[in-house]
This record gives C-alpha cells, structure tokens and sequence, in this order.
C-alpha cells in the first residue's frame, strides 16, 4: 500500500496507555487507538491527554492509528 493512501484525520487525546500508545476521539465522534510515529519517539515529543493531534489511518483499517503532529496550544 502507498503512502499515498493514507486518510489523515484530526482529533483529541482522551486517554494515555503503556508503551506510547492512546486513546483518540476523531472530529467526528470515533474512538480510535494510535501510536506515536517514530519521529515522535525519536525526537521525544510528549503527548498527554486533552492535546488536539493529526492522526493517519490506512482505509483497510480504521480502528488503528498513528499519530504524526501534536498541534501547538
């Protein structure tokens, strides 16, 4: 699949699990799980509840997510 087939969405962090890992309410009512991208981790970017992120899903999959920008307050 292509990097080009993502669908990126945006959304809210409601809650923060183990191991990078998040709970996320998308701009349109869906729960999704995520996982911070490797940019993140390497360049230790925190994430904590309540903070809005930009989150890209595969088509095949929409339960699951990575999430690739934390938006400034």
């Amino acid at each position: 699949m292509p990097k080009e087939d993502l669908i990126e969405m945006e959304g809210t962090v409601t809650d923060v699990m183990p191991d990078q890992r998040f709970r996320v309410e998308l701009d349109n009512g869906m729960s999704v799980h995520a996982y911070a991208s490797g940019k993140m981790r390497r360049y230790r970017i925190r994430v904590v509840a309540g903070d809005k992120v930009k989150l890209e899903m595969s088509p095949y999959d929409l339960t699951k997510g990575r999430i690739s920008y934390r938006h400034k307050h």
